[in-house]
């Protein structure tokens, strides 16, 4: 059994391997492993996760057994869009997958930001158990970027929004 918590400068290797795993089980065949190492080196590093602990408006989550991390999740007020919450990060490890450990998580951080009215994701196209799970979840489709992330990454990914109540 998990419980969703505040993750901690403690996790951050945990949640660094979580994500490498994740990561290549996910986006390989889209991507190859090469870019998808390239990413993951820049994306979740320790140095990376750090700055997201010390962020501002921001709630990191980790999903734990209290022996190991099944899942983490990060999400944090926009900076560009008024009353919106981005949810930039909602991963399990594959072997967790469809437990509810991203449900409990997704539960928590949808709770974090009151003064919030909506939600955003992106999630690259390709990824249908991705899509289906946040459209079971309330979000439908409002637009799409060829730089999913920012920072010019090249990687597609639709951005799809759910009104928070």
């Amino acid at each position: 059994m998990f419980f969703v918590r505040t993750a901690s400068e403690r996790d951050l290797e945990q949640i660094r391997a979580l994500l490498v795993e994740t990561w290549h089980a996910t986006y390989d065949t889209f991507y190859g492993a090469e870019k998808v190492d390239e990413l993951t080196a820049r994306w979740h590093s320790v140095e990376a996760l750090k700055a997201r602990l010390r962020r501002e408006n921001a709630e990191f989550v980790v999903a734990d057994s209290g022996s190991e991390i099944a899942g983490m999740g990060f999400a944090a007020m926009s900076d560009a869009l008024e009353k919106t919450v981005i949810l930039h990060q909602l991963y399990v490890l594959p072997k967790y997958q469809r437990q509810g450990v991203g449900r409990d998580m997704f539960a928590e951080l949808e709770t974090c930001f009151p003064d919030a009215e909506h939600m955003r994701v992106e999630v690259e196209p390709q990824n249908l158990h991705a899509l289906a799970f946040y459209r079971a979840h309330g979000f439908s489709e409002v637009a799409s970027t060829a730089h999913c992330g920012g920072e010019q990454s090249g990687i597609p990914a639709l951005v799809l929004e759910k009104r928070l109540s």
